[in-house]
């Protein structure tokens, strides 16, 4: 009995190093599969209707609308009321996270509309007692965990601050545990923001969450370096809980933004494109925070605003800005071969944004295109939160967008101008949008002629006297 008994906890202990070398999760883990990854909007929606018989550009109106609703609903509630069973009855781990995923994707691309938040209100006590208990569980596990709560905030809209309550202690103690790995801790970062800035109306809860960014975003903690991820998840949350207090609490003299400020110079300096991003963002945000300290006309031009009380100028942290704009200019014009061509164009652009803002006092413009119209932001503070639930729902942002009246509340759109599909008629579609179109061949024959251009610049040489060849 004795040797099996040690052969046993040799076992035990062998299998135990294989699950925790299962638990390191790479940079780019997520739960989004190869099949869910694709972006689900409106054609998606129009393939469900075909399911239903409506296999017609005609007969897309509101009625074939509500009744594809009505049918991924159905999907939702169908879902949710199994949860316990799917996941919480479950032995396997891998079992259990495939169902995460599963969940994840109906809350996202199913949870539409004001009965979603309902049914998930009925089912929300299940729902969260099965994922405080993921919060547990392997790495992969608790991050599938983390993604579906910040979904759930998404889907139940402001106000709810029982939701918050009772996942706020749980996703603190995942992000403070410095054993968890930097993916799982930075999905929770983020999880626990965007349910504050949605569910939660304690003023109080977001400064304590905003005073856990920064300490989180520092080099160290607790004496121990912090993974670049778990940086810019902190800088990124950090910024979207700014968007929610006033101003001057970001940009004055003893703000928020500014305390930061010497930190996020020297996050510029990062090996990490995120966390390079993450910083010249915030930087972007602060400033235009600043200036907003002297403007009282929001009709004000961008030489009013620069020479009112919200410049940098003789102010204590003149000197460290005008240093991070000299950064973010050789960042927005970086070259060299330690970086892809996509990493580099994508830096460059990024920067060249907040460079706008940071030099020439510009507001920002985001356009997000929709089937009826389009949503213009043109504040940091707008873009930031977009970028929050973007990053949220993923390939079913359109479709949140697009049916959730609590981000048309924080946005200001109008559902019924956004998702309108009177503009043009079937006949018009296919003769404007069609990619047969004469309008679409015109922009081909545009486009071709302009790598022609790029091409014959490419091979334009000069000889050895100077004229051309």
């Amino acid at each position: 009995m004795g040797r099996k008994g040690r052969g046993d906890r040799r076992q035990s202990t062998k299998k135990k190093k294989e699950d925790d070398a299962e638990s390191i999760l790479p940079d780019d883990f997520t739960i989004v599969g190869s099949d869910d990854g694709t972006a689900f909007g409106f054609d998606d929606m129009w393939d469900m209707g075909n399911e239903n018989g409506i296999e017609e550009e005609e007969d897309i109106d509101d009625e074939a609308v509500l009744s594809m609703l009505e049918t991924s609903l159905g999907k939702f509630k169908d879902v949710l009321a199994s949860v316990d069973d799917f996941i919480g009855s479950e032995k396997s781990g891998k079992k259990r996270e495939a169902g995460y995923r599963r969940l994840f994707k109906t809350l996202t691309h199913h949870g539409l509309g004001d009965d979603a938040a309902e049914y998930l209100n009925h089912y929300l006590s299940s729902f969260t007692a099965v994922a405080l208990t993921s919060l547990r569980s392997t790495a992969s596990e608790q991050y599938a965990t983390c993604r579906c709560l910040e979904a759930a905030a998404v889907i139940l809209g402001g106000g709810n601050d029982e939701y918050f309550e009772a996942v706020e202690p749980a996703l603190k103690r995942c992000i403070m545990g410095t054993g968890n790995q930097p993916q799982v801790r930075s999905a929770a970062i983020r999880a626990l923001a965007l349910t504050t800035f949605i569910c939660s109306t304690d003023m109080s809860a977001t400064h304590e969450l905003l005073n856990m960014c920064e300490m989180v975003c520092a080099e160290e903690w607790r004496g121990e370096p912090v993974h670049p991820t778990l940086r810019a998840a902190a800088l990124d949350s950090w910024g979207l809980l700014a968007t929610t207090i006033d101003d001057a609490d970001v940009s004055s003299e003893d703000g928020r933004g500014t305390t930061i400020l010497p930190l996020l110079q020297k996050a510029l300096d990062s090996p990490s494109p995120e966390l390079r991003a993450s910083a010249g963002e915030n930087v972007a945000l602060i400033h235009s925070a600043r200036l907003n300290l002297g403007v009282t006309d929001e009709h004000a031009t961008t030489t009013a605003k620069r020479f009112r009380r919200g410049s940098w100028d003789g102010t204590e942290f003149e000197v460290l800005v005008d240093e991070v704009k000299q950064r973010m200019a050789e960042l927005a014009q970086e070259s060299g071969k330690h970086m892809s061509k996509k990493d580099k164009k994508r830096q460059r652009s990024t920067f060249r944004e907040y460079m706008s803002t940071l030099v020439d006092d510009e507001s920002p413009c985001e356009t997000v295109i929709f089937r009826g119209g389009t949503l213009e932001l043109t504040t940091w503070k707008e873009i930031k939160q977009l970028g929050a639930v973007r990053a949220c729902c993923q390939g079913a942002f359109m479709l949140q967008m697009s049916y959730n009246t609590t981000l048309h509340d924080i946005f200001g759109a109008d559902m019924k101008i956004l998702n309108n599909n009177d503009g043009m008629s079937s006949h018009e579609k296919r003769m404007l949008m069609s990619k047969s179109s004469a309008a679409a061949k015109t922009r081909d024959r545009e486009m071709l002629k302009d790598r022609k251009k790029r091409s014959n610049q490419k091979n334009y040489f000069l000889d050895a006297d100077g004229e051309d060849i």
